[in-house]
Formats: structure tokens, C-alpha cells, sequence
């Protein structure tokens, strides 16, 4: 079975053949985001856990910092480190709109490629279709030019219809169910973000009284 897709695969045409690559591309692409963002939403995770323990500890700002420096990932850790070091603070006011330029920031890096798993997943099924209707129309060419409709005459263009169909789907499906559950996960984590912000707020008000 294996080395008859593969024949089939070779045996295609140059569209459909550049259809396939395409949607090879896209998968590869997003197959790497994938495990790229789980990779880095698990150690966002771990070190914001670790960034309110020492919270917990230790509500002075300066040893808090210490602390914490080396967390790179975590969007409250790192909220908290741009505020901290942002000459800019003064007030309640400046601190709040600090808060929430650094928020937007850490939001972005959150869903950071999202994008191309969501474009994945709503364009590769129509472009496997292309490749479908294309075959397909080989297939009618294959039975004009034979003057028959027989199953060999018309088998390869179907058989190249329906690989890039398969194709376009496999490279669809995983994307859609990944981006929806990391949409979620980044939701979850800004939400969070948002929360402890107001305790941010309060101690570096406090500090700059």
C-alpha cells in the first residue's frame, strides 16, 4: 500500500506534485510550532508557579527581582521584571499604564505564531481541494484521449484527487486542534496575567510611596 501511494505520488502531475509540496510545507511548519509552543507554554507554566512562590515569600520588589531574574518565559515574572526596571514609574497612574503596555506585550508572545497554525488549518483543505479538482480533470482528459471510461483510464487521476485531498486534511486537522487548545492556554495565562497585576499595582505603589 505504502509503495503504491508513493508510485501514485511520483506518477502525478506537475500541479498536483507542487500542490503536495505546498502542503507538505505546511505541515512541516506547523508540526514544528507545535511542539515549539508546547514546549513553551510548560516552562511559562513552571516558572510562573515558581515567580509566586517567591511572590509568596517576599513582597520587596528589589529581593523579588533577584529572585526571580533568571525567569524568562513566564509573562507575570516577566511583567513584573519590565515594570521594575522601566525608569518610568512614578505614580499610580504611570505604573498602571506600565502594567498594561508590558501586558499587551507579554499577550503578543503568548500567541505568537498562532496565526500560521489558524491559516493552516482553513487554507490547506482548499488547496488539497485544487489538487483534487485537477485530478480529476486529468482523469476526464485521461477518458476523452482513450475514448474509454474504464477503471484503468480513469483510476490515476482519481487516485491523485484523492491522495492530495488526504493530504490537505492531514495537514488541516492537527493545526485546527492545536490552535484551538493554544488559544486557550494563552487566554488562560493572560487572564492570570491580568489578575495579579492589580497586586503588582499595589506593590509598586506602595514601593514608590
Amino acid at each position: 500500500m505504502k509503495d503504491s501511494v508513493i508510485q501514485l505520488i511520483l506518477q502525478a502531475g506537475y500541479v498536483v506534485k507542487g500542490v503536495l509540496l505546498i502542503l507538505l510545507f505546511f505541515s512541516v511548519v506547523s508540526w514544528a510550532i507545535i511542539f515549539f509552543k508546547q514546549r513553551y507554554f510548560s516552562k511559562a507554566n513552571k516558572e510562573s508557579e515558581q515567580f509566586l512562590r517567591a511572590y509568596r515569600v517576599n513582597r520587596d520588589p528589589k529581593s523579588l527581582y533577584q529572585a526571580t531574574r533568571n525567569l524568562f518565559l513566564s509573562p507575570i515574572a516577566n511583567v513584573f521584571k519590565s515594570v521594575y526596571t522601566d525608569e518610568a514609574k512614578r505614580d499610580r497612574g504611570e505604573i498602571k499604564r506600565l502594567l498594561r503596555r508590558y501586558e499587551t506585550l507579554e499577550s503578543v508572545k503568548l500567541e505568537k505564531y498562532l496565526n500560521f497554525l489558524a491559516t493552516t488549518g482553513s487554507t490547506t483543505p482548499f488547496i488539497g481541494l485544487f489538487g483534487t479538482v485537477w485530478g480529476i480533470m486529468n482523469a476526464f482528459h485521461g477518458i476523452g484521449s482513450a475514448g474509454s471510461a474504464s477503471l484503468a483510464v480513469v483510476a490515476p487521476g482519481i487516485a491523485e484527487a484523492l491522495i492530495a485531498t488526504a493530504v490537505g486534511l492531514a495537514a488541516a486537522i492537527p493545526a485546527v486542534i492545536a490552535y484551538n487548545y493554544y488559544l486557550s492556554m494563552a487566554r488562560k495565562m493572560i487572564i492570570e496575567m491580568e489578575d495579579f497585576s492589580e497586586d503588582l499595582l499595589e506593590l509598586f505603589t506602595r514601593a514608590a510611596e
